[in-house]
């Protein structure tokens, strides 16, 4: 269960980490898709609170510590 959590959490991170890089790129393009790049920093936006809740969860349950021995 701890090794699954800390998957998910590496994962989001990662999508987190790829959504910003999405954002730089429309924002970046000829174009300059504002549109695009907003999704992407509201999409950025989600996840991290998805991802603070999912570690608040994950300490409440003892499945992560602050402080590993």
């Amino acid at each position: 269960m701890q090794t699954a959590f800390k998957v998910l959490i590496v994962l989001m991170l990662v999508a987190i980490v790829a959504s910003l890089g999405s954002a730089l790129f429309h924002l970046s393009s000829a174009r300059g898709d504002s549109r695009r790049m907003f999704r992407s920093l509201a999409l950025r936006v989600g996840l991290s609170v998805g991802l603070f809740i999912l570690l608040m969860i994950a300490w409440s349950l003892r499945l992560i510590s602050p402080h590993a021995p």
